[in-house]
């Protein structure tokens, strides 16, 4: 009994740690910092997306959202808690962004939608994404909050990702010229109303689904993941989507679009492109944007609030005491983090962004696009799993005994 004790409470005391205090403050500093610059360079509304972002950045890491580990774990495991929460979060948008696409500017809130056309080379675009987002080991939000958070391999699946960004616009005029079909929103083609069923059904019957598969291969659902605390604990899931939720809200109200993560990452590669002699400011896709690569990136919208995600996932790291980033990254981590981070900057650019500015943002915007770019980044996302396993990168799939 003595013995069960003891274990009970070291388990307790690894998972809550003392608070980083010099790491906390230090983020704290860098997050006051860059809503100021954001502030002076482009207005309230930049200095806005710091603070929205860090909200993501916190909800992201206590919550652990994201998009690439739920995929894969439907895949290989059939466990869908995480893909149902990424279900819950856009149809709690979409209740709220449907109507403010509509009637927001009857109200004074002026906002736009992500409404896109989608072709040949958004589906390329999204099916290599998928592949790259399980070999990279994350998303758009996914690679950013896990920097926060201080892994280190996937620093390199974002420098990787930057690069590919920026090279992936030097083709986009030979992608977009392949045949696509044109842009369609389902809350201007039907109103509102209308536009929720055709949304939110679908997204339901996807969760039904899935309990389906999860019961077939287990005989009962996992165990629902709960908070144990806000500042140093996991969140659950629904708490996650909640929060999440309203900071896509807040997004496309103070910055009058939806979230988007991957654009930011262009413009980084792109200074740096022209920082060094090469003349990205010649590219179709750059010459009506030299502007914005000549500003300081405080003055991006996406870029200070992608700052604002890392600085959060910083902060609540250091307030769960687990800020350690590892020293030593095998050759086969690394090398699939350099492949993983190409495939996914050059996939995000060829179709409209990640899973949050493509996906989320699409789909929360009623366009047709949104579910498109699911349908290819998942095919790809279950490439990428297999190619994972056959690498090993993963163990064999745990099945019900």
């Amino acid at each position: 009994m003595a013995n069960t004790s003891s274990y009970q409470q070291t388990k307790i005391d690894q998972q809550i740690q003392s608070p980083q205090s010099v790491i906390v403050i230090g983020a704290l500093v860098a997050l006051a910092g860059v809503a100021l610059l954001g502030l002076q360079n482009n207005g309230w509304r930049v200095f806005g997306a710091a603070l929205i972002g860090a909200l993501a950045g916190v909800a992201l890491y206590h919550t652990s959202f994201g998009f690439t580990a739920a995929w894969r774990r439907i895949v290989i495991q059939r466990r869908g808690q995480g893909l149902r929460a990424q279900f819950l979060l856009i149809s709690l948008v979409c209740l709220i962004s449907f109507p403010l696409l509509q009637y927001g500017p009857d109200i004074g809130i002026r906002t736009g939608g992500f409404v896109f056309p989608f072709g040949v080379g958004a589906a390329v675009g999204a099916f290599i994404f998928g592949v790259g987002m399980q070999l990279g080991g994350g998303c758009g939000s996914g690679t950013l909050f896990t920097v926060g958070g201080g892994s280190s391999r996937m620093v390199i699946t974002l420098a990787f990702f930057i690069l590919g960004s920026v090279i992936a616009t030097a083709h986009l005029s030979f992608w977009n010229s392949l045949p696509r079909l044109p842009a369609f929103s389902l809350v201007r083609g039907y109103g509102v109303v209308p536009a929720l069923l055709i949304t939110i059904l679908p997204l339901v019957a996807f969760a039904i689904f899935s309990v389906f598969l999860e019961k077939k291969q287990w005989g009962e659902l996992e165990k629902s993941r709960k908070t144990t605390g806000f500042f140093q604990g996991q969140w659950g899931y629904v708490l996650g989507a909640l929060i999440l939720a309203l900071v896509c809200v807040l997004t496309f109200i103070v910055l009058q679009r939806p979230w988007g993560v991957t654009s930011g990452f262009a413009l980084w590669g792109a200074k740096f492109f022209y920082a060094i002699g090469i003349p990205v400011e010649t590219w179709p896709y750059w010459q009506w944007q030299v502007g914005a690569i000549k500003r300081s990136v405080f003055a991006d919208s996406t870029s200070v609030m992608n700052f604002g995600i890392v600085l959060g996932a910083l902060i609540a790291a250091g307030l769960a005491g687990k800020f350690n980033p590892v020293k030593k990254i095998n050759l086969r981590d690394a090398g699939t983090a350099v492949v993983g981070g190409l495939l996914l900057g050059y996939g995000a650019r060829l179709a409209y962004g990640c899973n949050i500015g493509a996906y989320l943002g699409g789909i929360t915007s009623g366009s047709i696009h949104g579910w498109l770019w699911l349908v290819f980044a998942f095919a790809g996302s279950m490439v990428g799993t297999r190619v994972r396993h056959l690498i090993g990168m993963d163990p064999a799939p745990v099945t019900a005994k």
